[in-house]
């Protein structure tokens, strides 16, 4: 890792954030530790992801799909290793989350709804911009609410593995 994490427990004054944490999470990751470096940060990061994660609109097993794909697309392993056991437990089958790690594969097995928010995922990670046709084509079948948390859940989750890569947090 290319900053030092922070040994949860070791400086009272996170204690505050290291429970929130713990609380959301279960454990304090590689990756918190690593924020807890700057406080507002990980505390500002502890609650956007936990929104993302508990206050989706998506399925959960649809919104772990996606969050895969965003690991896959950016290398991030970390990522991909915490969130394919959520997916499976989500409901997502082995088959699709493997068809995610391949492009020639990309579909295998997803519904239209879940193939759109791969492909929206993969507009979004790869070009940033999103064409009107795919927009219209997520726009018939998810509402207003739908869209925005999954385009946010996948601008999150960019967030997080571009952090994770740039600074070598792994295991």
């Amino acid at each position: 890792m290319r900053i030092a994490p922070i040994e949860p427990g070791t400086r009272p004054e996170l204690a505050e954030i290291e429970a929130s944490i713990a609380q959301q999470r279960g454990r304090i990751s590689p990756l918190y530790q690593v924020l807890l470096n700057s406080p507002p940060m990980a505390a500002g990061w502890e609650k956007m992801l936990t929104a993302v994660r508990r206050h989706n609109t998506l399925p959960d097993d649809v919104r772990e799909l996606v969050i895969v794909r965003v690991a896959v697309l950016n290398h991030a392993r970390f990522e991909y290793d915490a969130h394919v056991p959520i997916a499976l437990k989500a409901g997502a089958t082995q088959a699709k989350i493997d068809a995610l790690d391949d492009d020639s594969r990309i579909g295998e097995g997803l519904s239209e709804a879940e193939q759109v928010l791969i492909e929206l995922t993969d507009a979004m990670t790869r070009q940033l911009d999103v064409p009107d046709a795919l927009y219209e084509r997520v726009r018939a079948l998810y509402d207003e609410r739908q869209v925005v948390d999954a385009m946010v859940t996948i601008a999150a989750y960019n967030m997080v593995s571009r952090f994770l890569v740039a600074l070598h947090i792994g295991h």
